[in-house]
């Protein structure tokens, strides 16, 4: 904050002292004049009466020369400086003129070209929050408005203007604050919902769709049609299984951002779950004619997890491989502990890898959206719901783990997933082999 205006009135006792000081030093030069050079009496009489009018005129009695401070006054100001300098949303301070009086940190470091005594208008543009402040100005009422920032990241606030009652300004007329909350996280909150609430609508049409316009031909046309009957009910349950997995997709992701905030305190051993997951993926692959291999180091590959959640990781990460890796594709699972690098401590690493087709880098940064998908068609010929890789994702945010993927067209794909490794535990575990093994 600014220091405390200039006032003539405090200066006043200041002014008077000093004249008085001068017309003391006066009488004395006159006084001592006096009493060496002339031995009148009338000259010591001089003499006697300037020091007794020097001394009432500095006497206690004169008004003291100190300015007086208003220490309430000084003490409001310092409280009030120290709550804008906390406030972690911008707010800006201006006058009538919209010239800027004071910005906090937030609103210095958010608008960068802020400057007290310069317009507002220099560091922001926004014609809705200029339009605001005259209408604030006119109305004296309080108005919400909203002001977007495009660059470097596109970010979106809800300015707050308001008159400052109190706070004198030019012409004895309130000052008027600018109160900036940020509502970005909230805005690409609502643009998820409203998307996954659109995508879900449309994987949901898409099937019941198929099943409506069958069931309408066999209560039609095929209704006395065995070999047409036989084929639509095929067509049928697979439209049926293909919303059930979607469903199920969807009811697992909620499960797990509900429990988002809480860490998993249990622990297990990866190994035994992931030859499971292998185990239970094999007639899959086999129908594929995918072959499936695992590897595991020596247990007890332990980490701190959700049973349930972890072998859905493993599902989704060997299950996208035998779908999408290609018919007679091999694909690699392997389980083992990774050495700490830098301050990480160590991890166990669940890589997953296949030689198909691989993925155009323009793809990687988006597949743990939701229902992101390479090639829609193929992904919905193959079954896939477009949620198994975000459910990935989400599992191992909560677990405190991450996914990286390495992919290039025409080199296979290779999914990489880390949870943090228990270190020192005693674990009971079935003991599983060191060695490759196929399914």
């Amino acid at each position: 904050m600014s220091s405390l205006p200039f006032d003539p009135r405090r200066s006043a006792p200041a002014r008077r002292a000093a004249w008085r000081g001068s017309l003391i030093s006066g009488l004395l030069v006159i006084a001592i004049v006096a009493w060496d050079r002339v031995a009148e009496p009338w000259f010591w009489a001089a003499a006697l009466i300037a020091i007794v009018a020097g001394g009432w005129l500095a006497s206690p009695r004169a008004e003291s020369v100190l300015p007086h401070r208003d220490s309430g006054k000084d003490a409001r100001h310092s409280l009030a400086e120290a709550l804008l300098a906390n406030i972690p949303d911008p707010v800006i301070l201006i006058d009538r003129r919209a010239l800027v009086i004071e910005a906090n940190a937030a609103a210095r470091a958010l608008l960068p070209a802020l400057r007290p005594r310069y317009p507002l208008s220099f560091a922001l543009r926004d014609p809705a929050v200029l339009d605001g402040i005259e209408t604030v100005l006119h109305s004296g009422e309080p108005l919400k408005t909203l002001y977007a920032l495009r660059v470097p990241t596109e970010r979106t606030f809800e300015v707050q203007i308001g008159t400052m009652q109190g706070a004198p300004a030019t012409g004895g007329q309130p000052n008027l604050v600018l109160f900036l909350r940020d509502l970005t996280s909230a805005k690409r909150l609502e643009t998820m919902r409203v998307d996954f609430v659109a995508n879900a609508s449309h994987e949901l049409r898409t099937p019941l769709a198929s099943l409506l316009g069958f069931i309408e031909t066999l209560q039609g046309p095929a209704r006395g049609d065995p070999v047409a009957r036989d084929r639509f009910l095929a067509i049928m349950r697979e439209q049926a299984l293909r919303m059930t997995r979607l469903i199920d997709d969807l009811l697992s992701l909620s499960r797990i951002e509900l429990h988002a905030h809480v860490p998993p305190t249990t622990v297990i051993d990866v190994g035994p779950l992931a030859r499971q997951i292998v185990d239970s993926l094999t007639p899959l692959a086999g129908e594929r004619g995918v072959t499936v291999t695992l590897e595991t180091e020596p247990p007890p590959l332990a980490v701190r997890g959700d049973r349930d959640e972890i072998l859905r990781l493993i599902e989704k990460l060997v299950e996208n491989a035998v779908k999408y890796g290609g018919e007679g594709a091999t694909v690699a699972v392997r389980v083992a502990r990774a050495a700490p690098e830098g301050v990480r401590a160590p991890q166990i690493v669940i890589a997953v890898a296949d030689d198909g087709p691989g993925i155009a880098p323009e793809h990687l940064p988006r597949l743990t959206e939701r229902f992101y998908r390479v090639d829609p068609a193929s992904s919905r010929q193959q079954g896939g719901t477009g949620l198994g890789l975000a459910i990935v994702k989400h599992i191992l945010n909560r677990h405190r783990g991450r996914l990286s993927i390495e992919s290039e067209p025409g080199q296979g794909s290779t999914f990489r997933a880390e949870l943090p490794a228990v270190v020192g535990e005693s674990l009971p575990v079935r003991a599983l082999p060191p060695a490759t093994q196929s399914a």
